[in-house]
């Protein structure tokens, strides 16, 4: 393949992601507007109803995020008087999520679905392209590390010639 075709090609590529951003843009802005917290503040109070006394643990991994990620959109959450924190009656150390009357009145009217309308689209895709897509990606993610370590040590070292009075020129 050609520089310019390849160039070409990987434009087309940007299109589809912007083509993919799109919606998922609007169906979280439609979620603000409607309910005053953002998609995963939505996500959250969903999963919380679907399994009253989920644990912050439980429901980081049902998210895919990380749990200190799960623990702050949580606190907000409680700050805003959505979500309580409750002890368990058996297990005093561990500490579930119940929704709030509040919350509960707010699922009924939110937009659909509120874990946003890309995980329904790759749900909807065939397996063997749920995983040429995931190899991809990965593929894609490898460059951009890439891209980033090269940066990352560039600053480092024109920092440190920086410090010594040294110009850096790249």
């Amino acid at each position: 393949m050609s520089k310019r075709s390849k160039n070409l090609l990987s434009l087309q590529v940007l299109k589809k992601f912007r083509v993919i951003y799109g919606p998922v843009r609007q169906h979280f802005r439609e979620i603000e507007q409607n309910c005053g917290i953002t998609g995963s503040q939505l996500w959250i109070l969903q999963e919380v109803a679907k399994s009253p006394d989920i644990g912050i643990s439980e429901l980081a991994e049902q998210l895919s995020i990380h749990q200190s990620t799960c623990s702050q959109l949580v606190e907000k959450l409680v700050v805003r008087g959505l979500l309580v924190k409750q002890r368990s009656k058996k297990d005093q150390r561990r500490v579930g999520l119940c929704l709030t009357d509040r919350a509960t009145e707010m699922l009924k009217v939110a937009p659909s679905p509120s874990e946003g309308v890309l995980p329904e689209a790759l749900q909807a895709l065939p397996e063997s392209a749920l995983l040429a897509l995931e190899k991809s990606l990965m593929d894609v993610i490898g460059q951009l590390r890439i891209q980033h370590d090269k940066l990352v040590i560039g600053f480092a070292v024109a920092t440190s010639y920086f410090s010594e009075g040294i110009p850096y020129l790249a």
